[in-house]
Parts: structure tokens; C-alpha cells; sequence
């Protein structure tokens, strides 16, 4: 992976560290979200996924309640790869997916059940984070 110096002063990109092991469990081995988030509680994908099963299925609740999950679980790994708060979380980088789409099912949730304030927080902060997962999860 290429990473570029920011000429404009701001953070640097933050990358999470892959965990090969959850994607195996994932795709080769066919283990359920449930199984994969239960053995790596912080694979923010594996809540992501959680979060849009309950959401296709109407369970708004569950939904919000799995995407704040992988959202918290999501920060925590991000501050622990250096991020400071703020700055690109780039799309295009396979173990920053889980998080970005916990914040967009949160966001999602959260309009369901009339969170207005929470909604544009999460939305804007996706925007802020990668313009690139803004277009493509908020359909």
C-alpha cells in the first residue's frame, strides 16, 4: 500500500491492521457474522453485518445496537493505530470497511428511530472520514 505525505498540514490517513484470521472465518470457513464478531469482538465488520441482517429484516433496534457496537469497537482500534480524532479513514483500505460501515448503519438506525442530531453527526462524520464510503453507503 501506498501511503502519500499531506501537503496540506492534516492528519495522515489512518489504516487499520488486517485481521486475516476473521476473514477466513468469514468466507472460507461460511461462519456466521454472530460466530465471527463473538471470537474477534473487534472486527468492526463482522458487526457491520450484524447491523444491516437486523436492519433488512426490521429490527431497527438491533441494528442500531450492533452498528453502535462495531462503531465503539471501531474507535477504540482506530485510536490505537494512531488516529487522533479526525482525519481520512480511507475506504479503499479492506480493514477500514468495517468501521465506516457501522458509522453508516448507525447513521441508518438512528434515522429510524428520529435521532436527527445523531443522524447528521454520523453522516457528516462519514463524509469527513472517506468521501468515498459517503457515496457508496448512503443510498
Amino acid at each position: 500500500m501506498m501511503t502519500h505525505k499531506n501537503l496540506l498540514g492534516g492528519p495522515d490517513p489512518t489504516y487499520l491492521p488486517e485481521n486475516e484470521e476473521a476473514y477466513r472465518l468469514l468466507g472460507e470457513e461460511s461462519r456466521s457474522p454472530a460466530e465471527v464478531a463473538a471470537k474477534y469482538p473487534t472486527f468492526s465488520l463482522a458487526w457491520a453485518m450484524l447491523a444491516d441482517d437486523a436492519f433488512e429484516a426490521g429490527r431497527v433496534i438491533e441494528s442500531y445496537a450492533y452498528a453502535r457496537t462495531g462503531y465503539h469497537r471501531g474507535l477504540d482500534s482506530l485510536r490505537r493505530a494512531g488516529w487522533k480524532g479526525h482525519g481520512p479513514i480511507p475506504w479503499d483500505h479492506r480493514a477500514n470497511r468495517g468501521f465506516l460501515r457501522c458509522l453508516a448503519a448507525l447513521a441508518r438506525a438512528a434515522g429510524e428511530i428520529d435521532e436527527k442530531d445523531e443522524t447528521e453527526r454520523c453522516w457528516q462524520f462519514l463524509k469527513d472520514s472517506s468521501a468515498e464510503a459517503y457515496t457508496e453507503l448512503k443510498r
